[in-house]
């Protein structure tokens, strides 16, 4: 007979071993999620190897962030205290996890503020190590109407301290396509803004063709970058972004629409910083919508010491989320998108969740 901390552990094994679709969650008071998918279920166990956990063909896994009336982590609900409902029919739940993951993440960081609001932000991002683990990995983006890529994952935090230490954020937005001469001018992690756009699809990435802000595009190529970097999900995927939101619509190849698709594929949730003038100003919506739409959570700073104790409170509040699994019954498997509502019995907390998936945008 095998003890309940055994069948715990065998537990959470399968939800990590299932052909799962990870959703996330929505802002304050609501809720959402990400895509299901069709896969074969494993192969039948060898004749005395080790036993098969079998799981459903298709699943929705939803994470799930649960505060308090104070803005708290509640880390004590139970299975039971969950309800989760697709298109408005009742779900029933298969898996119930609430244990901690390591992240992968990308630290993104707006290049074309205010020199008012720039300096306090890079005075600030040293603060991001304080709030990683040693199983965390990172990788430091910058954008205006490029994308400028960092040199890669970190999971070393003497050295991401380090790369953090050497950014450098312009205090004058990108204009034009980089020339020779920005090579001897502002860089981030010891890269030339020159040669630090990502090449996807075998091209150089130009985003953007006006002179403001490719605010879709920068969250795009983040998501390329983070797409496959959880092969085994035994991880959770954020973009950090750290903006004053402004986003000039003309200047991004890749649409909203198109840009939270990706998001939702590659289950990649997304946590605003909003910095700057960009609360009283009213331009956060952007940071506010992607951090809505993918499970994520959107704070707002002045300060570089504001800003520093967001950056723990986004990675424990990504780290440590209730995640949930159910096999879609009762609705539509012929429509495009399905919505998804979390909902806990107890009262006065606040639940965030994506808002959906799309069935046609199979999660890897």
């Amino acid at each position: 007979m095998k003890s309940p901390r055994q069948s715990s552990l065998l537990g959470a094994l399968a939800l990590l071993a299932a052909p799962l679709v990870y959703f996330g969650v929505p802002a304050a008071g609501q809720s959402s999620a990400p895509a299901a998918q069709d896969q074969k279920p494993p192969a039948p166990p060898q004749q005395g190897g080790p036993a098969t956990i079998r799981v459903p063909v298709e699943q929705v896994i939803v994470p799930v962030t649960v505060k308090d009336s104070e803005g708290r982590l509640v880390p004590d609900l139970r299975r039971d205290e969950f309800r989760i409902l697709e298109d408005d029919v009742e779900q029933r739940i298969l898996s119930f996890m609430a244990e901690p993951m390591p992240l992968s993440m990308v630290v993104l960081i707006d290049n074309d503020l205010k020199s008012k609001d720039a300096r306090p932000v890079a005075d600030s991002l040293r603060a991001i190590v304080a709030g990683l683990s040693t199983t965390d990995e990172t990788m430091v983006c910058r954008f205006d109407e490029y994308f400028h890529e960092g040199k890669g994952f970190i999971t070393d935090q003497d050295r991401l301290l380090t790369e953090l230490r050497r950014t450098k954020l312009d205090e004058e937005p990108t204009v034009a396509q980089p020339s020779a001469a920005i090579d001897n001018g502002p860089t981030i992690n010891g890269h030339s803004a020159t040669s630090d756009a990502p090449n996807i699809n075998g091209a150089m990435m130009n985003l953007g063709r006006k002179p403001t802000k490719a605010l879709d595009d920068a969250v795009y190529a983040s998501a390329q970058l983070l797409k496959d970097r959880d092969p085994e999900r035994r991880r959770r995927k954020i973009i950090l972004l750290i903006s004053d939101g402004v986003n000039g619509i003309r200047a991004n190849k890749f649409n909203y629409d198109t840009t939270i698709r990706e998001l939702l594929r590659y289950n990649i949730a997304v946590y605003g910083v909003g910095v700057g003038s960009a609360y009283f100003d009213r331009r956060f919506e952007r940071l506010s919508k992607y951090a809505h739409d993918t499970g994520g959570d959107v704070y707002y700073a002045i300060k570089s010491h504001a800003m520093e104790e967001l950056y723990s409170r986004v990675a424990e509040e990504a780290r440590n989320q209730y995640v949930l699994a159910y096999a879609p019954s009762g609705t539509n498997r012929g429509a495009e998108y399905h919505s998804i509502e979390v909902r806990v019995k107890r009262e006065g907390l606040t639940i965030l969740a994506r808002e959906g998936y799309y069935s046609g945008a199979v999660p890897r």
